[in-house]
């Protein structure tokens, strides 16, 4: 897909995009999953694979925001383990069901994130089905629009989840397991931004949410 980013002034802007790529990449059915956060500099960015259909900001009907990991429960383990979400909010996510989860809640969750100058992305923005991987090539597609957000953002610190996107954003082969706490540098507009690849904290990857944590604390300390 031909992308032109030149005129592109702000995040919203690329949604256009997103919606387009949904219907080549990912369920025709649902709606694409884009961002949330603090869009102003934030301290830290949080690069993910891409959504499914679990998050309910993808099914038709849902008037609120298209964020990442609404209506789920195990990502904002992570978050309120390194102290970007507060206790109220967490408690909340984890007593309710998934589809419980109002347009209103969604707002408050992301504004909690906002407020600890934190930004939630995924790599792709493709909402499938279910949770199968996706191959390199369709995340390619995705990546001139990705380094486009950071630019806008101009974050200070970037983490990428998971040796397949920090591998795809870095532009090398990267295994977490091997880098723990190593930085790279990633140029983008002739800005250099930080780059911390850390385990994938979510699904399979919960088994590793405690090596994600211990990352995480070191890396935004």
């Amino acid at each position: 897909m031909k992308l032109e980013l030149k005129n592109i002034k702000q995040i919203s802007d690329l949604d256009v995009f997103y919606s387009k790529m949904q219907k080549i990449y990912g369920e025709k059915t649902l709606h694409a999953i884009t961002n949330g956060g603090c869009k102003d500099h934030p301290k830290v960015c949080f690069i993910f694979m891409n959504p499914t259909g679990r998050n309910i900001a993808s099914v038709p009907g849902w008037k609120g925001i298209h964020s990442p990991w609404i209506g789920t429960k195990n990502v904002w383990k992570l978050f309120y383990r390194i102290g970007l979400m507060p206790e109220e909010t967490f408690a909340v996510i984890q007593k309710i069901k998934g589809s419980d989860w109002t347009e209103e809640f969604a707002e408050q969750v992301y504004a909690d994130i906002e407020k600890s100058r934190a930004f939630i992305t995924n790599l792709g923005k493709c909402t499938q089905v279910d949770a199968r991987p996706l191959p390199n090539a369709v995340y390619h597609e995705y990546l001139a629009l990705l380094y486009k957000e950071i630019e806008l953002l101009q974050p200070e610190k970037i983490v990428t989840f998971g040796n397949q996107v920090s591998s795809i954003v870095l532009g090398k082969q990267i295994c977490v397991s091997k880098c723990r706490g190593t930085s790279y540098p990633l140029e983008i507009a002739g800005h250099t931004y930080t780059i911390y690849p850390t385990y994938y904290p979510v699904g399979n990857g919960m088994r590793n949410i405690d090596l994600a944590v211990e990352d995480l604390q070191k890396i935004l300390s």
